[in-house]
């Protein structure tokens, strides 16, 4: 399956937030890449540029190609209620994301990695596809297997002081968790401002 693999780090000071999470290079370096960049400040970018790069954020953040990322709007769109928020929930109840939400994995990149090497069961069946969304009720578990549960167990571990978010339910002993409902726009806590999103695609 096709997905990013270049510098992240860089990708990450280039559009200013830590996009796969908080690394050192981000907190010391709080600039953009490049010779000129401790230097020069950011110049002021037109309203197109501003939406194209919170779409970009939310492609990377998700490790979503843009054909994909265009499939996910185009569902949004068709669904009754805010389109932005619709959107962010479709890529935060991926299977992939929570995963990492539930502290199985820590970061997105290991939980696709787990999901598509089998590690992962959704409402008893194997999926192996990170993409795959959920609803709410949907039971996720670490497959019953030493290799599986040992990779989650050390990831638990690695994740404990990351609070699990409350639209979601996790028995770490039993490395389970539930979908008990479609977060909100406030418990995604966006990096984005989705609204340029909608307008961009709109255009």
């Amino acid at each position: 399956m096709a997905r990013y693999t270049g510098p992240k780090d860089k990708l990450s000071r280039r559009f200013g937030v830590p996009l796969f999470g908080t690394t050192k290079s981000t907190e010391n370096k709080n600039y953009p890449p490049g010779m000129h960049g401790p230097k020069g400040s950011r110049r002021k970018q037109s309203e197109y540029a501003v939406a194209l790069a919170e779409k970009q954020k939310l492609r990377f953040q998700y490790g979503v190609l843009e054909r994909q990322f265009r499939r996910y709007f185009s569902t949004a769109l068709t669904r009754r209620g805010v389109t932005g928020e619709i959107l962010l929930q479709l890529l935060e109840t991926r299977l992939d994301n929570v995963v990492y939400r539930l502290g199985f994995a820590s970061s997105r990149s290991a939980s696709r990695q787990m999901v598509s090497h089998g590690h992962v069961q959704v409402n008893g069946r194997k999926v192996n596809i990170s993409s795959y969304n959920l609803k709410t009720g949907d039971k996720i578990s670490i497959r019953n297997h030493p290799k599986s549960r040992s990779l989650a167990a050390k990831n638990l571990e690695l994740t404990q002081i990351t609070p699990v978010p409350d639209w979601l339910l996790v028995d770490k002993e039993q490395f389970t968790g539930e979908v008990a409902r479609v977060p909100s726009r406030d418990e995604i806590a966006p990096i984005v401002n989705e609204q340029l999103i909608v307008e961009l695609y709109s255009r």
